[in-house]
């Protein structure tokens, strides 16, 4: 049973294709279902466990933690370490995502939307991943649409958005989010349209030549 994954630049339509995608395969799509799932397990509200999403460690904590992480007295006027409870419940997040990405990938048959979910699944051999991408000028006009926003937010936001989700996958996978070679299948929805996306990816899913290690 096939496992896709779908990547996407902000406003190339990735809920909408996997939708399309799911509907055909008779496949569940895990996209928002995800943040909820975790928040459950985690006693937390969902916009909590959002706030996290695909978003990297701000660079302030990150030098905060390097300084913190020091023997004592190597760093002038820092504290030894210290316990963090919002750094702690950040790991926890990422670290519950990754398990329920696994869970609901376990018997096949899903369209999994973000969350890294093509790299935490990297080594499976039944997984097709796609990456989505668009013009921006394309993006923004859904964006606009789609979240009532002027042209400038719109753009703002996609913007703040992708340089998120790159950063995420960079900082805790080590890939490069837009590198073709991560994928099976590079889709420029703002050419062809969602429907024929999702059948490109169809096709893939049934025609996939399984990769051989050399």
């Amino acid at each position: 049973m096939p496992i896709v994954t779908i990547s996407r630049q902000f406003g190339a339509g990735g809920s909408s294709v996997a939708g399309i995608v799911a509907a055909q395969l008779g496949a569940e799509v895990i996209d928002k279902k995800l943040i909820d799932e975790v928040a459950k397990r985690l006693e937390m509200r969902p916009s909590e466990v959002e706030a996290e999403s695909e978003r990297p460690r701000p660079l302030l904590e990150r030098l905060v933690r390097s300084f913190t992480s020091l023997e004592p007295g190597m760093g002038m006027g820092w504290a030894p370490p210290y316990p963090d409870p919002l750094f702690d419940s950040r790991k926890e997040i990422i670290a519950l995502t990754e398990s329920v990405i696994r869970e609901v990938s376990a018997g096949g048959n899903v369209v999994i939307v973000g969350r890294g979910a093509g790299f935490v699944l990297r080594e499976k051999p039944d997984l097709f991943r796609v990456f989505l991408r668009a013009p921006e000028k394309a993006r923004v006009a859904a964006l606009q649409q789609r979240l009532g926003l002027p042209e400038a937010d719109a753009r703002r936001q996609m913007h703040e958005t992708d340089a998120n989700r790159a950063a995420y996958i960079k900082q805790l996978y080590g890939h490069d989010w837009c590198d073709p070679d991560e994928y099976d299948l590079v889709i420029n929805t703002g050419r062809i349209g969602y429907q024929t996306a999702a059948e490109m990816i169809l096709r893939g899913v049934n025609e996939r030549v399984p990769v051989v290690a050399g």
